[in-house]
């Protein structure tokens, strides 16, 4: 049986390091590098964007794809290929409800703003409370 991770990543510093953290730790396993999109953001630009395009998912994956490319690189260091996924949603909801296809979460432990942090609340922190699987917090 395949032991399967699951890595949410932003395009932050953090998210990288909580990928490089779960290939170093996960060698063996299947790592899905997860970006969520159409997120609260300060007065929901980011969100009401997303909204309002023809194709919301096209545009979500457009708006991922910096971050992903960032983690294929970080991966191809490790001489891995990891699955990308892209998802629409508040993030530490979406985070949660997609963990309980895998056996672990990997996610980094803050990014954005302090005036980010502080309106849409810590993600990591509402992960860890409400994931189904064991969740580490990489710093």
């Amino acid at each position: 049986m395949t032991f399967r991770v699951l890595v949410p990543v932003d395009d932050s510093e953090m998210a990288a390091g909580a990928l490089r953290y779960a290939l170093e730790t996960f060698d063996d396993a299947e790592i899905t590098v997860l970006h969520v999109g159409g997120g609260p953001s300060p007065m929901m630009g980011a969100a009401t964007d997303l909204a309002l395009a023809d194709d919301v998912q096209a545009a979500a994956e457009e708006r991922a794809s910096e971050a992903l490319d960032r983690a294929r690189d970080v991966a191809a260091e490790y001489g891995v290929d990891v699955d990308t996924e892209v998802r629409l949603g508040h993030p530490a909801r979406t985070i949660v409800e997609r963990a309980v296809d895998f056996d672990t979460v990997v996610i980094g432990s803050h990014s954005g703003s302090l005036s980010d942090r502080l309106f849409i609340g810590n993600v990591a922190e509402k992960v860890v409370r409400g994931s189904p699987v064991p969740v580490t917090v990489v710093r």
